[in-house]
């Protein structure tokens, strides 16, 4: 049984944002020590901004699962002030997906995220995860 793919189109964009709060810092997650935006929300922000790119599109039972990520964080962003994170699918072969994303604060790159998604049966995904 194959599964019927959506089509994604190189172009699709999607953009999140986020406040920067105590929780969102490298002392809090234990990323590092300093009271800034931690680089695992920095990917996690990039991640549901590609989320974000697919969903209108994505048919049910279908899903997109994070397999690589590659992170470039250029700058450190205070507790209070707001982040955006644009992501753009730039390549789209077969069930894989690959999103180029740019998290700013303002005029200043944060950092430049790079994530590949492969589309899946997610009810099978599910299953194959819990060992049935």
């Amino acid at each position: 049984m194959t599964m019927e793919l959506p089509e994604f189109a190189p172009g699709l964009i999607a953009r999140v944002e986020l406040t920067v709060t105590d929780a969102d810092t490298a002392q809090s997650i234990g990323s590092g020590d300093v009271p800034v935006l931690a680089t695992p929300r920095v990917l996690a922000l990039a991640e549901a901004a590609t989320v974000a790119a697919t969903a209108r599109q994505i048919p049910g039972g279908i899903t997109t699962v994070g397999t690589r990520a590659e992170v470039v964080h250029r700058a450190p962003t205070p507790i209070g002030r707001t982040v955006i994170a644009v992501a753009t699918l730039t390549k789209a072969e077969g069930r894989t997906l690959v999103f180029d994303v740019e998290v700013r604060d303002g005029e200043a790159v944060v950092a430049e995220v790079r994530v590949e998604r492969v589309l899946l049966d997610r009810q099978r995904f599910i299953a194959r995860a819990l060992g049935d």
